[in-house]
């Protein structure tokens, strides 16, 4: 049992218990929810950081980590998801989301699509007593994507903010909106382009798999 609640284990534990909370709270009217719902993401982003370099770094690789880890992070991406996909396209005119910061229907099929693909593959090449590691195209794709899901939830916040506070005019709050849109846009459309070639490195990284080849590499990933 000690070995089952370590440290990275509690971690990953308490980032899939904040999924329904960070789910929930972009639904929810005012900015405190939404600035709460920001925090509370940055901190399950982190937390999936350092969650493996402290299994490693401590000796603590156990079954159930290498099991809730993976569930963790699709269970934060789709809880993320759903309320982007949501307030941008149910809600575009209350938030004022310019057409180059929406998030369409295909995107989100692109990003969920490729982690279920992933999962799927992952569970053949394990019958096949290969694990396969994490590519560094894999890593980026999380930290771009992370980037896009908080500077989003963010823009959620902020713009109940302008309202609440009344910072309708100024030339700081033209600027910001601009600026923050454009993060918006520009990691959005990155994110995109790395899930897809991410999933084509490891589908050509492991390719023999196909040919029923089971040689073992040792690693891990997401």
């Amino acid at each position: 049992m000690a070995m089952i609640w370590t440290l990275p284990n509690i971690l990953t534990i308490c980032r899939i218990a904040l999924t329904p909370v960070i789910a929930l709270l972009p639904f929810i009217s005012g900015y405190v929810p939404k600035v709460i719902a920001f925090v509370v993401f940055l901190a399950a982003a982190i937390s999936d950081f350092y969650d493996g370099r402290l299994a490693r770094e401590r000796d603590e690789i156990t079954d159930l980590g290498k099991l809730l880890d993976p569930i963790a992070d699709k269970l934060l991406l789709f809880a993320t998801l759903v309320p982007i996909y949501w307030i941008t396209n149910y809600r575009m005119q209350e938030y004022g989301i310019p057409w180059w910061g929406n998030f369409p229907l295909w995107v989100a099929v692109i990003l969920i699509g490729r982690e279920l693909l992933m999962t799927a593959f992952r569970h053949m090449a394990q019958r096949k007593g290969v694990v396969i590691a994490a590519a560094g195209a894999g890593k980026l794709k999380t930290i771009i994507q992370d980037v896009f899901i908080g500077a989003m939830i963010a823009w959620f916040a902020w713009k109940d903010m302008r309202q609440a506070f009344g910072w309708q005019s100024g030339w700081f709050g033209e600027f910001w909106e601009r600026f923050h849109g454009t993060v918006i846009a520009v990691t959005l459309g990155i994110t995109v382009l790395v899930t897809v070639y991410s999933l084509g490195v490891y589908i050509y990284r492991y390719r023999m798999l196909f040919r029923g080849v089971t040689a073992s590499t040792p690693g891990d990933g997401s």
